[in-house]
């Protein structure tokens, strides 16, 4: 498995978490919104990570994985406000948690790759 598949799987599987949550709210107005909110920033998650390891050097992988993290974010926002909003889905808890879990790897990530770039330039 290619460098970083662990992440790929589990960022994939947030997608299909996220998808499924996003079918199973409500049709009004508001549910929609969310509903396609929280598909966009969780299918862009795992797409940008996917482009962040064929980046093409390192300060290509640090923005990539940095744009995946700020997706991945934003799909955690989307599943509190569908927590807040009381709108009852069978996998939030769980997708809630992989999502921070994700976030934090993929910060973490980015930190180290910054910090590997400082190190080969000092002399």
């Amino acid at each position: 498995m290619r460098l970083g598949g662990d992440i790929a799987e589990r960022l994939l599987e947030l997608a299909a978490g996220a998808l499924r949550v996003s079918g199973e709210l409500p049709s009004h107005p508001s549910g929609r919104h969310v509903a396609l909110q929280l598909a966009r920033a969780a299918t862009a998650g795992g797409a940008n990570y996917e482009e962040a390891r064929a980046a093409e050097s390192r300060a290509d992988f640090i923005h990539k994985v940095g744009i995946a993290c700020k997706e991945v974010r934003e799909t955690a926002y989307w599943l509190k406000v569908i927590k807040r909003a009381g709108w009852k889905t069978t996998e939030l808890e769980g997708l809630l948690s992989e999502a921070h879990q994700l976030a934090a790897i993929l910060s973490a990530s980015a930190r180290t790759a910054r910090a590997n770039i400082r190190r080969e330039a000092s002399p």
